[in-house]
């Protein structure tokens, strides 16, 4: 539960005055640009940095007065691997919960299963120090869950990492929330928040944009509806024409295909297969998509996506 919590840095604004709830159990997806305030509201959450105002509890414990009680009920995964690179796997999450005070037998027990379900079990034995970047990640991430965490902070889990990589962690948060952990996950990446979160909060330049679910979101902004086309072969100034087709409002080129915003998918269609036709384009392919959460996020953000590709924050 975070009331009106805001973080200050000098000058900075990182945090202003953020409100939400997480549910129990709950997979709930934090997102926004880099810089926004996402790994700010982690270090407070997580008892790393105090508020400059506000105030946040877990499961009814003040973050600030019951730091201890609370932090025994965490798991953290931060977004840069700490694993100890003179280590072996093993040795590492031995140390983990030798800091979370998990009784010998039961982290044995623990540490054990941890590695057979991330794929490091033959690796228990080996240093770190050889490990790809993706296997510390899954390291680490084992290590968050060493001591059984009742919520899991995750921040940019699959950031940069190989696609095996990527899948077995997103199928282990997955699989923790069947089990009733609630997991907290700040990312970047939209299409991770789409698959994965019950609800999502967009934060942008510190502030809460919106809460709600992925669906729910996309549903908010209807004038975000496309049409995907693809034609045969590349012709100079196709984009330009498709442009001119009345109720498209614009026209974005996606690799082999043209994607054309509108609000009235019904009319346009006909006008596409029109122009095929008098241009002597023929159609290999056309879907129709309504608003993703790609497009709640540019809009909510005023992230702008540029012609050739480089996007800004206004």
């Amino acid at each position: 539960e975070v009331s009106h919590l805001s973080k200050r840095f000098g000058t900075l604004t990182a945090l202003d005055d953020v409100s939400f709830s997480v549910s129990e159990g709950e997979t709930f997806g934090f997102l926004g640009p880099n810089g926004a305030g996402k790994t700010t509201t982690i270090r407070i959450l997580t008892g790393i940095s105090a508020p400059s105002s506000g105030t946040a509890a877990i499961f009814g414990n003040d973050i600030l007065r019951n730091s201890i009680i609370t932090r025994k009920q965490l798991g953290i995964v931060h977004e840069t691997s700490n694993v100890y690179d003179d280590l072996t796997a093993w040795q590492n999450l031995m140390f983990a919960a030798e800091l979370y005070t998990v009784k010998k037998g039961v982290r044995d027990k623990r540490a054990g299963e941890l590695l057979d379900l991330f794929g490091l079990l033959g690796r228990r034995n080996v240093r770190v120090r050889g490990f790809s970047k993706g296997m510390k990640r899954r390291l680490t991430l084992a290590m968050g869950l060493i001591n059984d965490p009742r919520l899991l902070f995750l921040d940019e889990p699959t950031s940069g990492l190989d696609v095996q990589s990527n899948l077995i962690i997103r199928d282990v948060i997955r699989d923790l929330n069947a089990e009733g952990v609630t997991v907290f996950l700040t990312t970047h990446n939209i299409e991770e928040a789409n698959l994965t979160c019950d609800r999502v909060a967009i934060i942008n330049r510190g502030r809460i944009a919106a809460i709600d679910s992925p669906e729910r979101l996309k549903k908010t902004i209807q004038s975000a509806q496309s049409i995907e086309v693809a034609f045969e072969g590349a012709v100079p100034g196709r984009r330009e024409s498709l442009q001119q087709i009345p109720g498209v409002s614009e026209v974005r080129k996606e690799g082999d295909k043209f994607r054309l915003f509108t609000e009235d998918p019904a009319s346009v269609i006909p006008a596409v297969m029109a122009f095929a036709q008098t241009s002597n384009s023929r159609v290999l392919s056309i879907n129709t998509f309504g608003p993703s959460l790609e497009d709640v996020f540019i809009r909510l953000t005023g992230l702008e996506i540029r012609t050739r590709g480089v996007s800004t924050i206004d």
